[in-house]
């Protein structure tokens, strides 16, 4: 009597503990067909112990067993010829429908004979972890992107749109079009998804497509022979080639001339280049990220843009919003522009007057983040105080009604004065970074008329260093 009643406690004692697990835990019979069914499995699945007793596991439509209809007899479960199952994550399907991710582990019960008494499966639920894990994931991209992506940086709901595009960017191979106004950024997006993809540990090549002339934009990308041309003195590998391993990054791609854009078409469509003057084709292997200020589709239209090709290069496209749409981003971007000026002039300059803030807050920034951020760059030289006010401001952003020089966009309605003056182009050109297109923007001339000035006054294609 004693040795029964201690079999009746150990059972409830077990049955006790099992029920009492945070771990779901379910046992099937002989037959495959569910047995029991504790709390923590009813909590995980969303099914009840009346709803899944008598079931087979396929209530549970583990993503492990998709597309496998269970067997007709539990002798034919692989579990079975296994005897255990190695605990791996998979994802169960929830009463309601939706995903659980979970850890799934089960075992075979015999009896000293080996004769089969039945399965015990122990469910670990994920979704916390998974959580967990998602937050630190994020975390650490958003580092990456500070410590390698020079400073992507946005609160707003536009620019988390972006950071999800760039996170779904990295994780491919697709080809990529960034899209969006000068200054939004498009090169440090181009950056990110680079650092944050399989293709980190090769090179990051970058072209500015509206900087050359179509010869030498050839000759850039593609390599030349020597003899090709005059002033071929050696073989020269192209951008292309460099890249091969990595990722080549082509920005304005909307100035490129018909003949290169044909030349780029056989590029995405082989993976391979022929050097200028070179009968002889290479084989390459990169990731080709494009951008542009234009509206492509526009010059798609217009005739000046390649269909086939616009298809080609927007397999994923991602628009970056200007910063006008963003405005909240306005502070935490000032407030990381001036700790990085104070870094690099040593100066403790801690913030601006509420009157900068505020004209900030109500600039149209047509120049968009680059603006701002050389705008504080321009206070910075001028303020010798704690605090930056609006006198040391750049005059377009103080008096934008007033400014000769200004933007050509739709937003800036300012008259545009085209009168150049050597100095004057001088400082557009550093304001730019050097980018002929934009500084035509800006004055209402073409990329040609600005390098017919630089010509006429001697200024160098590119900034001397």
């Amino acid at each position: 009597m004693t040795d029964k009643i201690h079999e009746i406690w150990n059972v409830r004692f077990v049955n006790r503990i099992i029920d009492s697990m945070a771990d779901g835990v379910f046992t099937m019979d002989a037959a495959g067909r569910i047995s029991s069914w504790n709390p923590s499995m009813e909590r995980i699945s969303g099914y009840t112990a009346k709803e899944a007793l008598g079931k087979t596991c396929q209530l549970l439509e583990c993503s492990r067993c998709f597309g496998k209809s269970c067997p007709a007899s539990i002798e034919k479960c692989r579990i079975v010829e296994k005897g255990q199952s190695e605990a791996k994550e998979c994802h169960v399907r929830h009463k309601d429908g939706h995903d659980v991710s979970v850890i799934k582990n089960a075992s075979v019960v015999k009896n000293d004979d080996g004769q089969v008494l039945g399965i015990v499966e122990t469910v670990t639920d994920m979704t916390e972890l998974m959580r967990a894990r998602k937050k630190v994931e994020e975390a650490v991209f958003r580092l990456g992107e500070i410590h390698r992506m020079d400073n992507i940086i946005g609160k707003s709901r536009a620019m988390q749109k972006v950071f999800e595009a760039i996170r779904a960017a990295a994780a491919s191979e697709a080809t990529i079009l960034i899209q969006g106004d000068s200054g939004t950024g498009k090169e440090l997006v181009a950056g990110a998804i680079h650092f944050n993809s399989d293709r980190r540990e090769g090179p990051l090549v970058a072209v500015n497509c509206s900087a050359l002339s179509e010869s030498l934009l050839e000759s850039e990308l593609f390599g030349h022979v020597k003899g090709s041309f005059t002033g071929a003195n050696r073989d020269r590998m192209g951008r292309f080639e460099e890249a091969s391993g990595g990722t080549i990054f082509l920005d304005e791609i909307g100035e490129l001339s018909p003949y290169i854009q044909v030349k780029l078409l056989r590029v995405l469509q082989e993976r391979e280049v022929e050097r200028v003057g070179d009968s002889r084709k290479h084989k390459i292997d990169i990731r080709i990220i494009t951008a542009t200020h234009k509206d492509l589709y526009a010059r798609v239209r217009e005739g000046l843009f390649r269909e086939d090709l616009y298809y080609r290069l927007k397999v994923f496209p991602i628009h970056l919003p200007p910063l006008r749409e963003r405005r909240e981003d306005i502070p935490i971007l000032a407030d990381h522009f001036i700790k990085s000026m104070n870094k690099k002039t040593g100066k403790q300059i801690a913030g601006f007057s509420t009157a900068v803030m505020r004209v900030f807050m109500d600039h149209s920034w047509p120049g968009n983040v680059r603006e701002l951020e050389n705008a504080i760059e321009h206070a910075f030289v001028l303020c010798h105080r704690r605090e930056i006010d609006i006198s040391e401001l750049p005059i377009e952003i103080r008096q934008p009604d007033t400014v000769g020089i200004l933007y050509d966009t739709p937003h800036a309605k300012v008259k545009v004065h085209k009168k150049v003056t050597r100095d004057g182009l001088l400082e557009l050109l550093d304001t730019c970074d050097w980018n002929k297109a934009e500084v035509g923007r800006r004055i209402g001339l073409s990329r040609t008329a600005i390098w017919k000035y630089m010509k006429k006054w001697e200024i160098p294609l590119q900034k001397e260093e």
